[in-house]
């Protein structure tokens, strides 16, 4: 069985997770970029926050939009959690030891860790 490379694993994941976006949450990243760093994927999301979105967390009270706004997108993922990681672990060939998941409420920018038990086998 020929590995395969960083580049293909890392665009394997991309498109996993923009798959996930659309069919889980709803509405897809307009990109995504995939870096795996040792024990690491990290996976970087561009334009996922919804125009009313972005007005609860700029207007009245936004410090309590933005709250809400993070705990809600932290919610999700958390739930999704069991049918994500199989994901990742079928293309990366390593188990998921964590999850870490952040959404700037200014840009709209999204970024998933994952950290794998073991770095994955690359050609």
């Amino acid at each position: 069985m020929t590995k395969k490379t960083k580049g293909q694993i890392e665009a394997e994941i991309s498109n996993a997770i923009i798959k996930f976006e659309k069919e889980y949450m709803g509405r897809g990243p307009v990109e995504t970029k995939t870096y795996i760093i040792d024990d690491m994927v990290l996976v970087r999301m561009q334009g996922l926050i919804t125009k009313a979105e972005h007005h609860l967390a700029s207007t009245g009270n936004a410090v309590k939009g933005r709250e809400l706004l993070k705990q809600t997108r932290i919610e999700l993922i958390e739930k999704a959690r069991p049918s994500l990681e199989p994901v990742i672990e079928s293309i990366v060939g390593e188990s998921v030891k964590s999850l870490h998941m952040d959404i700037s409420t200014k840009t709209g920018e999204k970024i998933i860790i994952f950290t794998l038990e073991k770095p994955p086998k690359l050609s």
